[in-house]
């Protein structure tokens, strides 16, 4: 299986740079999984794919600012960090650019020593560990200093239109951005139709986005991502499957988050951990039977995902009709209930 059988032609005008004012505006593309029909639609509309018994689940992740503009003490050079992960304490994992400026022992100085930075090793494809000095709280600082993800590249009047209404642990790189087209009130529609809403957490590192490098797809190296199923969540999502109900991922982190925690037995367990779990087609999913998602670059390993659900062939044809329908594509974009 070749990356380049998961190309399809995106005109840069489609990716979608900016919020629309209402979240449940945005366009929803109703796709069959088994016979590749599609229809359109819009979001608010999602109620009419839901069943009584469903259970929606999705993934209460916050994303922190993690992107910081700084200067390398003693020269100024220009250096900017993206926060990956963190390791313990104030050590974090980052991306670096200019790496080639950040050998160990750099120190960088952000927000005039508000908050300072030193690279204390160097680690897979050249990420940096970062242990970082400051006074007072560092998730205020960052509050203050930080900006949103590389890729939503105009600035945004309001940062929570980069979080879900939902969102409550800190720790995303990136937001789970399929959630992004529910308001409370279209979730409250969606509980008094008699349909679950359970939740997961799965911080989203960059890794999720960053381009497939290989030919052979069976090469691709996911990056670990730490997720949590909390035990009344996990009887919940078990509950309805033994129900005859139908478990719908909110988004491909909801997604990654449940098959990985899912044994070959079928049962959710509940717990914490890392995962690195990479689907494309060919993988026989344990838990989930339909998901709501964005549209996805080319090439990217969330579009063999959705693949991987509904068929290369399926979501090959149904992208092609949304780029000549011109859908909104990518975090701020247009959205795909798969069932």
């Amino acid at each position: 299986m070749k990356t380049s059988d998961f190309y399809y032609d995106l005109p840069k005008e489609l990716i979608a740079q900016d919020p629309l004012e209402d979240r449940s505006a945005s366009r929803l593309m109703h796709l069959n999984k088994e016979t590749g029909e599609y229809e359109h639609g819009h979001f608010r509309d999602i109620l009419k794919y839901l069943k009584p018994g469903d259970c929606l689940v999705i993934n209460d992740t916050k994303v922190i600012p993690a992107r910081l503009y700084g200067s390398k003490v003693g020269t100024d050079a220009a250096i900017e960090i993206l926060l990956l992960k963190r390791r313990e304490n104030d050590i974090w994992e980052t991306l670096v650019k200019p790496g080639k400026k950040c050998k160990v022992g750099t120190v960088i100085s952000f927000g005039d020593g508000i908050l300072t930075g030193e690279v204390v090793d160097i680690v897979d494809e050249g990420n940096r560990l970062i242990q970082f000095h400051y006074e007072g709280i560092f998730e205020e600082i960052l509050d203050q200093l930080g900006q949103m993800p590389p890729y939503i590249t105009h600035k945004l009047q309001d940062k929570n239109r980069y979080q879900t209404v939902y969102a409550k642990h800190e720790g995303s790189a990136a937001a789970p951005t399929a959630g992004l087209h529910f308001t409370k009130e279209l979730l409250q529609q969606v509980q008094d139709a008699g349909v679950k809403i359970a939740h997961v957490t799965l911080h989203v590192g960059l890794g999720t986005f960053r381009p497939v490098k290989v030919e052979d797809v069976t090469q691709h190296h996911m990056h670990s991502e730490f997720y949590v199923v909390e035990e009344d969540q996990a009887k919940l999502i078990n509950d309805t499957k033994a129900a005859g109900g139908r478990v719908i991922a909110v988004g491909t982190t909801s997604c990654r988050t449940l098959e990985s925690a899912t044994g070959e037995d079928g049962i959710l367990k509940a717990g914490s951990g890392w995962t690195e779990i990479f689907i494309y087609p060919g993988y026989r999913f344990k838990m989930i039977d339909g998901l709501i998602t964005n549209f996805h670059l080319p090439e990217s390993t969330l579009v063999m995902l959705v693949s991987a659900l509904a068929g290369k062939e399926h979501i090959m044809a149904a992208y092609e009709e949304a780029v000549r329908e011109k859908y909104r594509f990518f975090s701020f974009g247009d959205a795909m209930m798969i069932e």
